[in-house]
């Protein structure tokens, strides 16, 4: 018997919500398959298994905040002699007690949505989810709320209260979200000696390969300067590879696999950071989608939890706020994180001539107990390396 735990989504984690279930007890699973939603200081995360098998007990309700580490479910693996089947498609599972509001009966909804939904007046049975299937999310209870505002003036002769703002929910969530950031980098700072580097590159070349290559794309099409950089900074990670890895138990654990954990900011505020698996390996296009798809699925809400806690390490690019020097946070367990800032036009002396080249500022904040200075110094004439050399990447 397998025990499938709330997991650990990042280092600021202690808690969450188990909003729903996407199985029931007898239903198969494979490894990969999303079987439920959490909820977070971060957003609501669709929760992948780890294990192929039959669900055998469900011990968490959808509802409930448990700890990391708390079993939510039991699984019979194929170990145990149970034969293992294609997953059948999710019925919509019917509550053992009959409800107090019929009308939402069989409406998916998330703790946050439901609460906000009854502080505002909202009839949830009127509002189209756009959660993970069909589940509604705060941010549905909000538009719904606009929408009421707009359609349904209240009559002047009416008394009226003082009018319900919808922006407090996005600041509780801002709040929440800062103060699990604060908990982690306080963490960071405390238990991490961190160790900085910096290094200017001239991306004349890479510019030179990115617009070659926009040439061939429509405009939708078309890869941003952070595109060669991640890429670039995955290639350098396999010849440096003591930067790509965790430190736990008190020892280096180099990765195998390079996953690129991309700072994402949120429009609320706050930072995400997921991660784009197997970086090295896919090429400039598939760097680019992905980073479109997580965008997308960071800001609403809909990111997996292999997204949330596969990052090996972190790059953050500030260079479209104008900041020149990132100088960042190692994000625990990982042991570095690269910054990149805005690339600017500076003079740049080469054989002797001088002329004006676009440059940016590369950064590394490396974890001393890993590595050394020396190392670090390598890591980044390697990256250097391989933006010269921007038509192999």
């Amino acid at each position: 018997m397998v025990e499938f735990r709330m997991p650990s989504l990042g280092a600021d984690m202690e808690k969450g919500t188990l909003v729903e279930w996407y199985v029931k007890p007898g239903d198969s699973v494979k490894r990969g398959d999303i079987i439920a939603l959490v909820e977070t200081d971060k957003g609501a995360i669709d929760i992948e298994v780890f294990d192929d098998g039959v669900i055998d007990k469900i011990i968490v309700q959808p509802g409930d905040e448990v700890p990391v580490g708390s079993v939510l479910a039991l699984i019979r693996t194929e170990k145990e002699g149970v034969p293992i089947v294609e997953p059948r498609a999710v019925e919509e599972p019917k509550p053992e007690k009959p409800m107090t509001k019929p009308v939402e009966k069989h409406i998916r909804v998330s703790p946050l949505a439901r609460k906000l939904a009854t502080e505002l007046g909202i009839d949830l049975s009127l509002i189209k989810g756009t959660g993970p299937g069909g589940a509604i999310e705060r941010a549905d209870v909000e538009r719904a709320a606009e929408e009421k505002k707009i359609v349904k003036p209240v009559p002047p002769e009416e008394e009226v209260s003082p009018p319900v703002t919808t922006q407090k929910p996005p600041a509780d969530l801002k709040a929440r979200m800062r103060r699990a950031i604060a908990a982690a980098m306080s963490r960071s700072n405390r238990e991490i000696p961190h160790y900085y580097l910096e290094t200017h590159i001239d991306m004349s070349s890479a510019l030179r390969r990115l617009e070659a290559e926009n040439q061939k794309r429509s405009i939708k099409e078309r890869l941003l300067p952070a595109v060669l950089l991640i890429k670039a900074t995955a290639l350098a990670l396999k010849d440096i590879p003591e930067l790509n890895g965790y430190w736990v138990d008190d020892r280096l654990e180099v990765q195998e696999v390079i996953h690129v954990g991309f700072a994402i900011s949120l429009r609320q505020g706050g930072l995400v950071i997921p991660a784009i698996h197997n970086t090295d390996l896919k090429s400039l296009d598939e760097i680019m989608e992905k980073m479109r798809d997580l965008i997308i699925r960071t800001r609403s809400g809909h990111l997996r939890s292999s997204q949330l806690t596969d990052a090996t390490v972190t790059v953050t690019n500030l260079g479209d706020t104008g900041v020149e020097t990132v100088f960042g946070v190692i994000y625990p367990p990982q042991v570095a994180l690269v910054g990149f800032g805005k690339i600017t036009e500076k003079p740049w002396a080469e054989n002797g001539m001088i002329g004006i080249r676009p440059i940016v500022n590369a950064t590394l904040a490396a974890d001393h107990r890993a590595t050394d200075g020396h190392r670090g110094s390598q890591f980044l004439e390697t990256l250097n390396r391989y933006l010269q050399e921007a038509e192999k990447l």
